[in-house]
């Protein structure tokens, strides 16, 4: 079935969703690129680089963005409508020109008028950097929920840091991770505009002065911190929301006694110091580090937040910098704050300083505000990634903000003591103030008291934080706790990131799913339609064709177009389980050297994602899966049959390329680990099968599609605990099966680092021992569900009937829908469909 992938120019001769761009429009778009490059550039076609035409393209297609961008906000100014505030450590936002391109609905135009000057659009897209400010699941969300906020017409703002340096580059060097520093603002960012004119002072340090019962913070340390905004457009409603993020900058103002005793230079050097606060991006995912640096940064983003919703909710009318709003009464009314983890849960003492302390509000009046303005989205349940900063670091540079906190902790065992009576194991488990070990403040219980929403990211997750992670606060406000299921925008992982595939359903069913994705359940009477099938089959094909030239070109390593495409891309943690992907991995190596003549289904196994720098395990199953690769690519006896690819630096550009040519994605947490994922979400959506744990959305996307067109193995959350209640003892599994026990064996006598036996000991002991995350348990399961996957493949048609199955149960996963919920639910906003007038269109007086 293998199909030839096209050429441009037969490309070209399609007519596709995007449609045919008219000719002047065509015109408008060459004539704009042309004074950009002369007079933003300074350049002129000698001398251009491909850079410079990425950037003069990236220019054209902002203009069109900035006109619509200034409407927008003088409508929100004009309507003065309730505003959404979503603050996050973290927005992986990937690239941006071809997003923006596709949600002003000009990529036609700038295609055709790139092609008439002899330029290939692609190659401009491909020259563009990510925009790396995240680590993984949660700041692509982050970023997914942007899209769809602007698209929903919600007015929304995201609030994050400008880091100067995003998630490091993956290097890998004799198949270790090595870390490099992402400097993605190398060339400039075409797409933010700083606002100086925005700067606001933060404190750090000081000390408490107690006045006839008012506090006062004092002897501060000042730095400042800067905006730089960022447009969201939404998608066909010349909505442009703003994502504004902080940088810090350090003060002007020296003391000048440096001036006399000459140290003048090291005065302006230590500059430096004060703006490390926006430096670089904790490189952790799903761990906890106390550092200082990292909590300077979450009360930095906080503060300046905090100050600028503020300053908008005083100033309220469109142009008018004057304070209009003196009470607090309507601040509910008007501001929704959404904290993305507990990473700006800073938030609710810092509102509660600026009430209690500046405005003066009484602390009960304070109280209700902060409460009913925030709410808090809890990403994890592992015990090791829950923040609890150390009471010492607290008090040292937020000594402000403890007093605080102890004095809500105190008001809140206070009510428990009342509904509790005598139950102190319940006053200490309930504790914000952690006192055993070292004091500590537990910012997740901070963020549940003080929100009036709690939700978790997936059916399955919301049920676990009530009834375990934070039972004891369920069962006093079991009316915050709710569930929003995670999404994924439509717009850049289907239609941006697969034009095939978005023009057959597009030819079959319309386009109205571009925006309501529970459309695709239109394709669901079409599974039998033999012609439909072979479409999806053929764009399948030509993706993976596609990805297969990419990797021949980057790695060297020719593969089998026609082999099974089975990815697992995540970051590399223990829950995640890739090392159980490497066991299996092995046992199909074991197999076919055991039986070389053995019928046998061609796999090419593809895994990425980086550790966290620190993780030492993390680092070492890298190595391992990149050793085993190593092996099996090698061997004369395999040809193409098995091959094994590690995708070094897996990021937003390049999930876009490989997500649309995977046939089976890897969905193996253990039961109960991971929250919820949404790379399940992509892969479903773009026509892979799933192979996967009833875990996270998992669970939720087995009752979209139906049992059958999912593949489903291992024990579920009430088995783990019922092994666990039992006694789990790893060796027990090793010695009952075969395959599992030479594969073990294999990895502790060195069969893949020969140079060094002893080299992966360390992951032979950690299962024996602990097997934290129950690789051993659920091992036999999986291989007998892979098997399953394998026999399967065979039967082309049988197979892509499952895809579409796939695809039309995809709608409930649209981050449209998740945020419609979070709007109706928490926020207290309608979404709406109103489309503003373009920049060109005369406005009308009803709509701004």
């Amino acid at each position: 079935m293998a199909a030839k992938p096209q050429s441009d120019h037969d490309k070209r001769k399609q007519i596709s969703i995007r449609g045919i761009a008219p000719v002047e429009n065509v015109g408008t778009v060459k004539k704009s690129f042309n004074r950009h490059l002369h007079y933003t550039l300074v350049k002129d076609r000698n001398v251009s680089t491909p850079r410079d035409y990425y950037f003069a393209l990236a220019h054209t297609v902002r203009d069109h963005l900035v006109g619509r961008w200034i409407r927008t906000q003088q409508y929100y100014y004009e309507i003065d409508p309730k505003r959404v505030y979503y603050l996050s450590l973290e927005f992986y936002m990937g690239r941006t020109l071809s997003n923006t391109m596709v949600n002003l609905g000009m990529q036609s135009a700038c295609d055709e008028a790139m092609y008439q000057l002899g330029l290939d659009i692609e190659e401009l897209e491909e020259i563009e950097l990510d925009a790396g400010l995240g680590n993984g699941g949660l700041g692509r969300l982050a970023a997914c929920f942007l899209d769809s906020m602007a698209t929903l017409g919600l007015a929304a703002y995201g609030y994050g840091i400008r880091y100067d340096y995003g998630i490091f580059t993956q290097k890998l060097e004799n198949g270790w991770q090595l870390e490099e520093p992402d400097d993605w603002l190398r060339y400039g960012n075409p797409w933010e505009k700083a606002r100086p004119e925005y700067m606001l002072p933060i404190n750090f340090f000081g000390r408490v002065e107690h006045h006839d019962g008012s506090a006062k913070w004092v002897d501060t340390q000042t730095i400042f911190a800067m905006p730089y905004d960022s447009p969201v457009p939404g998608y066909g409603n010349n909505t442009v929301n703003t994502l504004r993020l902080w940088s810090a900058k350090a003060p002007n103002n020296f003391d000048l006694r440096f001036f006399n005793n000459g140290e003048y230079i090291q005065a302006v050097c230590d500059r430096n110091l004060a703006e490390n606060i926006s430096r670089v991006l904790y490189p952790n995912d799903n761990i906890f580090e106390g550092k200082e640096l990292r909590l300077k940064q979450e009360y930095f983003l906080v503060a300046a937040t905090l100050q600028d919703i503020i300053r908008r909710f005083k100033s309220s009318r469109f142009g008018c910098r004057d304070s209009v709003r003196t009470s607090f009464d309507t601040f509910a009314d008007k501001v929704a704050i959404q904290l993305n983890d507990t990473h700006p849960s800073l938030a609710i003492p810092e509102l509660m300083r600026i009430l209690v302390d500046i405005e003066g509000i009484d602390w009960e009046k304070a109280w209700t505000i902060t409460v009913a303005t925030c709410a808090y989205t809890n990403h994890t349940v592992l015990p090791e990634a829950l923040e609890r900063w150390p009471v010492s670091l607290l008090q040292r540079v937020l000594p402000r903000h403890l007093d605080i906190m102890y004095e809500i902790n105190q008001r809140f065992m206070d009510l428990v003591r009342t509904k509790f009576p005598g139950d102190n194991d319940r006053l200490r488990r309930m504790s914000v103030v952690e006192e055993e070990g070292e004091k500590r403040i537990n910012m997740a219980f901070l963020a549940i008291i003080g929100s009036h929403a709690i939700n978790g990211v997936a059916a399955i997750h919301s049920e676990i934080i009530k009834t375990h992670t934070f039972k004891d606060f369920y069962e006093i406000f079991p009316e915050r706790f709710q569930n929003k299921t995670n999404g994924i925008t439509p717009r850049r992982w289907l239609l941006l990131c697969n034009p095939g595939l978005s023009d057959v359903i597009a030819e079959k069913i319309g386009e109205t799913w571009v925006t309501q994705l529970s459309e695709l359940r239109k394709l669901e009477p079409f599974a039998d339609d033999e012609n439909l099938l072979r479409q999806i089959m053929k764009v399948k094909q030509e993706n993976k064709m596609k990805l297969a030239a990419h990797i021949q070109q980057k790695y060297n390593v020719t593969i089998n177009p026609a082999s099974m495409f089975d990815m697992q891309v995540k970051r590399i943690h223990e829950y995640k389980r890739q090392l159980m992907n490497c066991f299996h991995i092995i046992t199909l190596y074991n197999r076919l050297k055991k039986d070389p003549a053995m019928k046998f289904v061609p796999r090419t196994i593809m895994i990425g994602g980086k550790a966290a720098p620190g993780y030492y395990m993390a680092k070492l199953i890298i190595k391992l899966i990149n050793n085993v690769a190593n092996v099996i690519n090698n061997d004369p006896i395999i040809g193409d049959r098995l091959k094994v690819i590690y995708l070094e630096n897996y990021r937003v550009s390049l999930a876009e390329k490989i997500i649309p040519a995977a046939d089976l994605s890897e969905q193996i947490s253990m039961a109960g680990t991971e929250a919820s994922g949404t790379g399940n979400m992509k892969f479903q959506l773009n026509g892979a099968l799933t192979i996967g744990t009833l875990d996270g959305a998992n669970v939720e996307m087995r009752e979209e599609m139906g049992a059958d067109n999912i593949f489903i193995f291992g024990m579920t959350v009430e088995e783990v605990e019922e092994l666990d209640k039992r006694g789990y003892v790893p060796r027990v599994y090793y010695e009952k099966n075969a395959e599992l026990r030479q594969v073990m064996d294999q990895i502790n006598t060195g069969y893949f680092s020969p140079e060094n036996p002893d080299l992966f000991k360390d992951i032979f002991n950690s299962l024996m021992h602990t097997d934290r995350f129950r690789l051993l348990a659920d091992f036999e399961s999986y291989v007998e569900c892979q098997d399953k996957v394998s026999e399967l493949f065979k039967d082309q048609m049988a197979w892509a009937k499952k895809c579409l199955y796939n695809i039309a149960a995809s709608g409930k996963f649209s981050s449209d829908r998740t945020i419609g919920d979070y709007a109706r639910d928490i926020w207290g906003v309608e979404p709406t469909n109103i489309k503003l007038p373009a920049p060109h269109e005369k406005a009308d007086p009803d709509t701004i």
